[in-house]
């Protein structure tokens, strides 16, 4: 069985310093937007979220599903969760983020499993890669939902 790893050690591990450190944003943005794959790019992104999704919906998905489903319908969650927060906010009926966030659960998987990197490039392109997946994703998104409302 594995061991527990408390949210302080999860967010020195993926941040680099320790959960409420000066600079503790500085290094989040600077780690995932410069990370050298998409994948990666998630690993480093809010590692406070990361923490509580990767205990409470990725372990136990992972104990039933493979790894890949595990991860895109962690990906989902994600999304649901983003979706009912808006919509305790907006009063209104919202159905974005779960489509965004599965598409670039997706995404992640598949530059994974064809070990797209772009490593070996400046922090520049690398961020610009991390912005143009985003990006990318949020951009077909909306494009599939003006689709299927017109």
């Amino acid at each position: 069985m594995h061991k527990l790893i408390s949210l302080s050690a999860y967010v020195k591990k993926r941040n680099g310093l320790p959960l409420g450190a000066s600079g503790s944003m500085r290094n989040m943005l600077q780690r995932s937007l410069g990370a050298g794959g998409f994948h990666l790019f998630w690993h480093y992104w809010n590692p406070i979220w990361g923490y509580y999704l990767s205990l409470h919906v990725m372990k136990p998905l992972s104990q039933v599903f493979p790894k890949g489903l595990a991860t895109v319908v962690t990906f989902s969650v994600s999304g649901g969760l983003h979706d009912i927060a808006v919509m305790l906010v907006t009063w209104q009926l919202i159905f974005f983020f779960t489509p965004w966030f599965t598409l670039m659960g997706i995404m992640v998987i598949v530059s994974k499993r064809f070990k797209l990197s772009f490593a070996s490039y400046h922090w520049v392109v690398r961020a610009c890669f991390n912005m143009v997946f985003v990006g990318g994703s949020l951009l077909l998104v909306r494009w599939g939902q003006h689709i299927a409302l017109s």
